[in-house]
């Protein structure tokens, strides 16, 4: 049996959708009558999470953790998750609900990690001093495509460098990006960088704050909540690099009835992302592809590529690079081993012609 408060958890961004996956979600192993609750924080032994009314600390239990460990996942803030309520025991958490949307990267090995779960939008946030790269920001959009989430660019510290290089940043990512994504250039600290992101934020809807350290996510955070609520720190001069400031992901709750979570920086951004995703992320690059002179064109060398001819050639590049890692995360555990074979056979070929023309004994 599951008990929940559908008004009382639709301030957590509870949909009809949901709680109908919640009431055909039948955990293993829990007797005990089931309550919804939504995770608000995941640490290394134990999660956060909300009922509505306030939160608790909770552990998952040992079947589920079993579970979760065999398929290589984990919970994610924003999941729904059904648990039970004991005096002796706490709260123990039996289930996740299917999730609608779900956010992932990938690690150097290709294991998945989650970012966090049932999202509406997630806000690239990104600065406009140095910390600005637009070949990062197509990295976070390839990685928010995969997911289904509707992105939004937000540019931070609008305050701290000229208009004209405000509008000149607007311009580069104009000329990288579709033109059906919102951008926003605001100062993180003002109530109109809120005023901006206004109709993101109607009760209900979930937000995810994605970015770099120092890009002013949990100064937007605060600016959202209209409390300092998270800490925040300062740059290096040098690169307007931060330091992690932010280490946990958090959900709040906002006045509004929104919700937003918050995040580290991530220090390895690999987007969870097949060759079909990553095209529907650069549909301007398969766009053109259909005009090249060679059917099987790879965009590289081909005389008549109209892609090279039409693409920002750093695009280009970042979409290549992207396509490797996909590429790479779909090969199989052999697959991987005889790929690692074949690099070290030509670096030690390398090595060994290099030593010939020197003339080494």
């Amino acid at each position: 049996m599951i008990e929940f408060d559908f008004e009382r958890l639709r301030a957590l961004g509870l949909t009809p959708a949901l709680a109908s996956a919640a009431t055909t979600t039948d955990p293993v192993g829990a007797t005990a009558t089931l309550q919804l609750m939504r995770l608000t924080e995941v640490h290394r032994e134990s999660v956060r999470v909300h009922d509505g009314a306030q939160q608790h600390s909770a552990r998952a239990a040992p079947r589920l953790a079993r579970a979760l460990d065999e398929a290589r996942t984990a919970l994610a803030v924003g999941d729904w998750v059904l648990v039970t309520v004991d005096e002796a025991e706490g709260i123990t958490v039996h289930a996740p609900v299917p999730r609608l949307s779900h956010i992932a990267r990938r690690d150097a090995d290709g294991r998945r990690h989650p970012v966090v779960s049932n999202v509406d939008t997630a806000l690239l946030v990104m600065g406009l001093d140095d910390d600005f790269n637009p070949r990062r920001l197509e990295r976070y959009l390839a990685l928010v495509h995969s997911s289904g989430v509707l992105p939004v660019v937000v540019l931070t510290k609008a305050d701290v460098v000229a208009p004209d290089t405000v509008a000149e940043h607007i311009a580069t990512l104009r000329s990288r990006v579709s033109a059906a994504l919102d951008v926003f250039a605001v100062n993180a600290t003002e109530a109109g960088a809120a005023a901006a992101l206004a109709p993101y934020t109607a009760a209900g809807q979930t937000l995810v704050l994605l970015g770099s350290s120092g890009a002013g996510k949990s100064t937007l955070t605060n600016t959202l909540l209209g409390a300092a609520t998270q800490d925040t720190g300062a740059v290096r001069e040098h690169d307007s690099r931060g330091k992690h400031t932010t280490t946990t992901r958090s959900l709040f709750c906002l006045p509004g009835g929104a919700c937003v979570v918050d995040t580290p920086g991530l220090r390895a951004l690999r987007p969870d992302v097949d060759e079909a995703t990553l095209s529907a992320s650069y549909a301007d690059v398969e766009a053109l592809a259909q005009q090249c002179r060679f059917r099987d064109c790879r965009h590289h060398d081909e005389p008549g590529c109209a892609v090279r001819e039409g693409i920002d050639a750093d695009r280009l590049k970042n979409f290549h690079k992207l396509l490797r890692e996909a590429r790479r995360d779909t090969l199989s555990v052999f697959e991987r081993q005889r790929q690692v074979a074949v690099w070290k056979a030509r670096t030690k070929a390398s090595r060994a012609r290099h030593k010939d023309k020197s003339g080494d004994v």
